[in-house]
């Protein structure tokens, strides 16, 4: 038996949301829904310092005003660090992770690893630290998760084939700050498999991130869902719209 198609919106409550968040609601919600599916809504709010619960009341008031009607609205990532908790300690009891002490600026250094794109190649310089030169250190660490040498392949709804190898095009990859605060891999990935979600349709540009997310859930005993990654939308200058710049932000939308 199929399971009954379940997608998701998961803003960020930073801001109003604009035509191209608007663009990414409308197809995560008619996927699923033109399959006699449901939508889940999720506020993904783990940057408290950027994030406001006025703004989520928008995102939600905008939502209704467009017509696209939730089944469930999750519970949002800012309270669910205990949920997190265990999930990393399931990470842990299987010796897959290290503490990592490398500083941004070590990591975006001109001769650190990087792709073509200029994306940065974690090299694994934590890796194997001794328990003595972590404690020389003096200072918390975020939480590396070592990745296999494998090679990863989906499908996707929008942008055909997609093939990452990890170990060659990421590296081993942070899933808790050093403040304690736990990274959107992580956290997605724990809030999709929990709530029973069967494909993710967003921005184009987490493209890369579905890799690491397909083996946390493998890590974690959860299905790999569908994936669409959308086209972005532009500005006619050809800049990604920002909430920041109020680039058409549904308020302005709304007045005319």
């Amino acid at each position: 038996m199929e399971k009954r198609p379940i997608g998701r919106f998961a803003p960020t409550p930073s801001g109003r949301m604009h035509l191209g968040n608007v663009f990414a609601a409308l197809l995560s919600w008619l996927s699923p829904k033109s399959q006699g599916g449901g939508w889940i809504l999720r506020m993904e709010d783990l940057d408290t310092l950027r994030t406001r619960a006025e703004y989520a009341e928008l995102l939600r008031d905008d939502l209704r005003w467009l017509g696209l009607h939730w089944d469930e609205e999750t519970q949002p990532q800012s309270q669910r660090s205990a949920v997190y908790d265990r999930y990393f300690e399931q990470l842990r009891d299987l010796g897959l992770l290290y503490p990592c002490y490398c500083t941004r600026s070590q990591l975006h250094n001109v001769n650190a690893p990087h792709l073509s794109d200029g994306t940065y190649v974690y090299p694994g310089t934590c890796r194997d630290l001794s328990p003595e030169a972590q404690k020389a250190f003096g200072r918390a660490p975020a939480w590396r998760l070592r990745v296999p040498d494998r090679v990863w392949q989906l499908t996707d709804l929008a942008q055909g084939e997609f093939v990452q190898n990890l170990a060659t095009d990421c590296g081993d990859f942070v899933v808790r700050r050093a403040d304690g605060v736990y990274v959107y891999q992580l956290a997605v990935t724990v809030d999709d498999g929990e709530a029973g979600v069967t494909e993710v349709v967003r921005g184009m540009d987490l493209l890369s991130s579905a890799p690491r997310q397909m083996y946390l859930q493998e890590l974690f005993g959860f299905s790999h869902p569908e994936y669409g990654h959308v086209p972005m939308l532009l500005a006619p200058d050809g800049r990604r719209l920002s909430k920041r710049d109020r680039d058409l932000d549904l308020g302005e939308l709304r007045k005319r």
